[in-house]
């Protein structure tokens, strides 16, 4: 049983959630080097690589409730699916914003708790939306003044070489500003 799938009381059997995998995707698209669904165990150092964690950490979150429960080989092997891959690549997005650990196992275990928690699934994410758009105002305004800082020194008197690579630095970071904006 994965950390999607909710157990069903009456026969202790594992079941799917009743929205569609699709409905409520935990990352972006699959990779294309993963295993179709059926042939999709991986051992611990496969998802090792995958997803960049280290064995260590991938037990912690086992042990902490993030990933509740792995499916074993018949000697004991930890056999990832999946579904188990895509949970990580959200739990790596959600780290990414600084959602703290306690929330991240607070989210899995609403998510283990079935559909009726959707509304508070949604307000932690949201919670977390408005923190990371916060911090990237932040970044932002750090941007611009790193910004004026580049053409203060672009603009004086300086070595001609060093001027030129400070106003090549300067462009690209000015592009790349351009770029984000544009994805947003």
């Amino acid at each position: 049983m994965t950390v999607l799938e909710t157990p069903n009381p009456t026969t202790a059997t594992p079941t799917a959630p009743a929205v569609p995998a699709t409905a409520d995707s935990c990352a972006g698209p699959r990779q294309p080097d993963r295993r179709p669904d059926g042939a999709d165990r991986y051992t611990i150092s496969e998802v090792v690589v995958f997803t960049g964690l280290t064995a260590h950490t991938l037990r912690w979150y086992e042990r902490i409730g993030l990933m509740p429960h792995i499916d074993r080989s018949h000697t004991g092997q930890r056999r990832y699916s999946n579904r188990d891959l895509d949970w990580l690549d959200l739990v790596g997005k959600l780290r990414l914003t600084g959602m703290p650990v306690a929330d991240m196992v607070r989210y899995a275990e609403l998510v283990r708790e079935g559909d009726h928690t959707y509304g508070e699934r949604f307000e932690l994410l949201e919670s977390t939306r408005r923190a990371v758009l916060d911090r990237i105002a932040e970044l932002q305004d750090t941007l611009a003044v790193l910004d004026r800082k580049i053409s203060f020194y672009a603009e004086a008197d300086l070595d001609a070489g060093l001027v030129r690579d400070v106003r090549d630095v300067g462009a690209d970071v000015r592009q790349d500003v351009r770029q984000m904006e544009r994805v947003r």
